[in-house]
């Protein structure tokens, strides 16, 4: 448990702030949760508050080679349109909010121990831990946004945030859907090419 105790920042609504997470940055000016809804044709996550009432929704197309999601508020305005980029090796993701604002991620690859994945339009930058599964997202100042935690084992593909500038909440919200479906596309690519290298054998 030591090296999940020291980095692993996942925490339920309701609980406490991350340790590791007030010590470096104090504590966050508001902390959203996610959850994915299984078995279903759409890929859906509700992102809900401390008090586990929903606040955005995201749902993606099915069999949508680009991936093409929507996020809304709990209201169903439109937040966010994101759109995966295909034949590229680098895995990126196009996000265009609501208000025009426009951005991309794009993973760096060749990071064996620490992801980097550029937010290119803003200058921001987030930067990944594949051992405690968790990723900080840093302005172009290099000043903290928001920290995201990752629940291990979770059949539901939990996720919490911890966001310090609160006036970005509704980007920080469409970069966190955009990990999510990098992640899922990532194991996806890692288990077929697994089932791929056992029945060559």
């Amino acid at each position: 448990m030591g090296v999940f105790s020291k980095y692993h920042r996942y925490r339920e609504a309701g609980e406490q702030a991350n340790i590791n997470n007030v010590e470096r940055f104090g504590e966050p000016s508001r902390s959203l949760f996610t959850s994915a809804k299984v078995f279903t044709l759409h890929h859906k996550i509700e992102i809900t508050d401390d008090r586990d009432q929903i606040v955005y929704q995201s749902a993606s197309k099915f069999f949508s080679l680009r991936d093409k999601t929507d996020i809304t508020d709990a209201s169903g305005n439109q937040v966010a349109h994101i759109e995966r980029k295909i034949f590229t090796i680098h895995q990126r993701h196009f996000v265009t909010m609501a208000d025009g604002l426009q951005f991309e991620l794009s993973n760096e690859l060749l990071h064996l121990i620490k992801d980097v994945t550029n937010i290119v339009g803003l200058g921001w930058q987030l930067q990944g831990n594949i051992i405690g599964l968790n990723f900080e997202l840093y302005d172009r100042d290099g000043s903290i946004i928001a920290v995201i935690g990752q629940k291990m084992l979770s059949l539901h593909d939990k996720y919490c945030v911890d966001i310090y500038q609160p006036e970005h909440e509704a980007v920080v919200v469409a970069i966190l859907v955009a990990l999510q479906h990098m992640i899922r596309d990532r194991e996806s690519a890692s288990a077929a090419s697994s089932s791929s290298s056992s029945s060559g054998n």
